[in-house]
Order: structure tokens, then C-alpha cells, then sequence
């Protein structure tokens, strides 16, 4: 696509607790950070100007760091400069406005997209008074959190009410699926102003890389994403144990050698071993982006269990590495995981036989090589994040005076 000129327009993006500088796979480093890197950078390359705006978390951090020619990104001072727990930023968020406040009024952006409820509250503080038009990308509801973790949720008390407050006086709100969209309408937003964008994947840097097959290697699944209990690896081991010479491989955590402290590990570890496949399941710890195309392309199939998710990056991941999927039907896994075409859809709760559905996968070498083949193709067709940010300049140019790109957005 051709290169638009800087007349594209000026974008803000509040971020508060995801950094698109973070290193991925701690527990408040995720999909989140990876969308607002990609946007930004898709967007800068289309001749947007983009301020990231995201909160100091080191004393040591400068006060701007370009991210690529035409991106900033400006670290906030609000709240201590030290790593905070997401779910207890909230008390900061007025200094985080008021910064912000200051900042648009000597040199106000053309549009501000809010990343996460309390960016949204934050963004809104600052461009109240100046007129902007502010996008929000919820990025994941409180109300679908507080569903499936109930008292686990570490959720601020007011954070239903807060997303329900910013989505009425928001311009415009951006789902990443369809299942998100039915929730923000039964939280009573209206439906008009909401447009739907997907996330994606880079399909340069997630392609198949080849790996002989060795006579007698075990089959190979694979589970990635955050140590956290919602991402269902426990399931994963579950469906192990019914899988005989087959191994599971988890990347996501600390670094491995600081999983001895990860209190998931040492309970996924004790699943394992309480049904027999410890010897099967490997925790490899955090693992760079930079290796992850290989150990996906590496895997036979990857297993995507969460029990709730709201758009879920890993499942397109594979997809683009030609490898298929075996993902609950939840969240944004509905829309990108076609069943029976690029993997298999399976119901969330515990009952459901996952042994018996990768098994009869892992039994059907030509029906693995054709649902990675299509995988690949639906990445090429609808979630590259070039397509991302077209959308998503679609929709600042629907409310406010940047200059719009071809892309379609409802």
C-alpha cells in the first residue's frame, strides 16, 4: 500500500498498563501490548504521527523513546514509579488525566484511542474539555471477568460501572469480535457506535519454518500465553493423559529458571504428576517472540483452552504458522478458529473429551495438513495487522477530521 503523506493526521493512544516497549509474558504483559505496537506502527508507516501514552513504571525510563519514525512513546508520571498490579491503578488515573490534560492543550491530538477501562477514564479527562474525539478498545469487560472468576476477580469494585459510563460519553467504541459486541450491547451501549476490528498477526515473522520429522519422536501440542489459571492448561494435561506419545509443551511465564516460584507452575506440575504424564509435560517459561514461529511451527497442534477470552492473539499466531488449532469456543475464538475448516472448536466447561478429539486429529496426518493450509490463508485474508490498521484508521476517520484509509469497518 502506498505510503499516505503526514497530512494523515495526529493519533494519541492511552495505554496505561501495557507498554508497547514491554517484554511480553509477565502477568499484565500480553495481547494488549502486542495490538498497540503493531497499530502504532502500521499506522506510522501510513503517515499517522502516534503518541503512545503509557504510565512510568521504572524510575529509570526516559521521559520519550521513539519506537519507529513517526511513533513516540511518552511515559506518564502517575502513581509510584515501580511496577503496580494493573487492578490497583485505578487511584492514579486522575494524575494520569490531569498529564494528559496539559499535554492536549498545547498540542491536541486529532483522535485518542483509549487501550483498557482506565485509559478510557484517563482519556476522556483529557480531551473533555478540548473537544476530542475519543475510540475506545475495551481490550476485555469487566462484566465477562467477573462472570468466570466471581470473588477471584481483583477487579476495583467500580469497574463495571466505570466501562459502562466511558462507552456512553466515548465517541465511538471499537470491539475486536462479535461475541464482544453482544456484550457491550447487553451493558446497554448502543449498538450504532460500536465498530468491529479484529486483532492479528505479522504473517512475515509468523510463517512456517520446517522441521524433519524424526522416526519415533513423540507428537508434539503445544500451549502458549500467560501462567495464569484461565488459560486452561490444566485442561491441556488433562487431554494428555489420553493422549499416549504425544508430548505438551507451555510457553509463557517467568524465564525457566524462575518458574520454581510461579505458584501456576508448581499446580500444573502437581496436575501432571497426579495423573501420570509428568514425564510428558514441559514448562518452558517465558519464550521471545523472535523463537516463537519455530515452536509453533514445531507442533502438531496447538491447544488454545481458556475459559474465557476476549479476543485471544495466540490461535491466529499458529494459524499463520500453518498449524492448527484445537480452541474453546469463547470470545474471540469464535470468529477466528472456523470449525472443521482451519482447526476444531471445542465447548469450554470440563466435561468435554479433549483426549479424544487430539487424538483423532493427531490420527489424520492429511486432515492436519489441510486445516494449517487454510489456517494460513484466513491470516492472509483478514488478520494481517496492515488490515488491522485500516479499520482502525476507518474509524478515526468516521469521527474526526484524520484522514481516512480503505479500510471496512460495521
Amino acid at each position: 500500500m502506498s505510503r499516505i503523506p503526514h497530512t494523515a493526521g495526529r493519533v494519541a493512544m492511552v495505554s496505561e498498563h501495557a507498554s508497547p516497549l514491554a517484554a511480553l509474558g509477565g502477568p499484565d504483559a500480553g495481547g494488549q501490548n502486542v495490538y498497540v505496537a503493531q497499530v502504532a506502527r502500521q499506522l506510522a508507516r501510513k503517515g499517522y504521527r502516534v503518541t503512545v501514552y503509557t504510565r512510568r513504571d521504572s524510575a529509570g525510563l526516559p521521559d520519550r523513546v521513539t519506537l519507529i519514525d513517526g511513533v513516540q512513546v511518552v511515559h506518564v508520571p502517575a502513581g509510584p514509579p515501580a511496577a503496580v498490579p494493573k487492578d490497583e491503578l485505578l487511584p492514579y488515573m486522575t494524575e494520569f488525566g490531569n498529564f494528559l490534560a496539559r499535554q492536549w492543550t498545547q498540542n491536541p491530538p486529532d483522535v485518542v484511542h483509549a487501550h483498557f477501562w482506565m485509559s478510557g477514564l484517563a482519556a476522556l479527562a483529557g480531551a473533555r474539555e478540548r473537544g476530542i474525539p475519543v475510540v475506545q478498545t475495551y481490550h476485555a469487560l469487566g462484566t465477562v471477568k467477573q462472570r468466570y472468576q466471581g470473588a477471584a476477580d481483583t477487579s476495583p469494585p467500580q469497574r463495571l460501572a466505570i466501562e459502562e459510563a466511558i462507552g456512553h460519553e466515548c465517541t465511538r467504541i471499537i470491539a475486536t469480535c462479535s461475541d464482544e459486541v453482544a456484550e457491550l450491547k447487553a451493558m446497554g451501549l448502543p449498538e450504532d457506535r460500536i465498530s468491529v476490528v479484529p486483532c492479528g498477526v505479522d504473517p512475515d515473522q509468523f510463517a512456517p519454518v520446517g522441521r524433519p520429522r524424526r522416526a519415533g519422536t513423540r507428537r508434539r501440542l503445544l500451549a502458549v500465553g500467560r501462567l495464569v489459571p484461565r488459560k486452561g492448561y490444566d485442561r491441556a494435561i488433562r487431554a494428555l493423559a489420553g493422549v499416549p506419545d504425544a508430548e505438551l509443551l507451555v510457553a509463557g511465564g517467568p524465564e525457566a529458571d524462575l518458574l520454581g516460584t510461579e505458584p501456576e507452575a508448581a499446580r500444573l506440575y502437581g496436575i501432571a504428576a497426579e495423573l501420570g504424564v509428568a514425564d510428558r509435560v514441559t514448562l518452558l517459561g517465558g519464550v521471545g517472540r523472535a523463537r516463537m514461529p519455530r515452536l509453533m511451527s514445531s507442533a502438531d497442534l496447538v491447544l488454545s483452552l481458556p475459559r474465557y477470552e476476549p479476543f485471544g492473539i495466540v490461535p491466529l499466531e499458529a494459524m499463520s504458522c500453518a498449524t492448527p488449532v484445537v480452541a474453546t469456543a469463547v470470545g474471540g475464538q469464535l470468529d477466528t478458529v472456523v470449525d472443521g475448516t482451519t482447526g476444531v472448536l471445542v465447548p469450554a466447561d470440563d466435561d468435554h473429551d479433549l483426549g479424544a478429539v487430539v487424538r483423532t486429529l493427531l490420527a489424520d496426518p492429511d486432515r492436519l495438513a489441510r486445516y494449517g493450509a487454510a489456517g494460513r490463508e484466513r491470516v492472509l485474508s483478514h488478520y494481517t495487522w496492515d488490515r488491522v490498521a485500516d479499520g482502525v484508521a476507518g474509524v478515526y476517520g468516521a469521527v474526526s477530521s484524520v484522514r481516512s484509509l480503505s479500510g471496512v469497518v460495521r
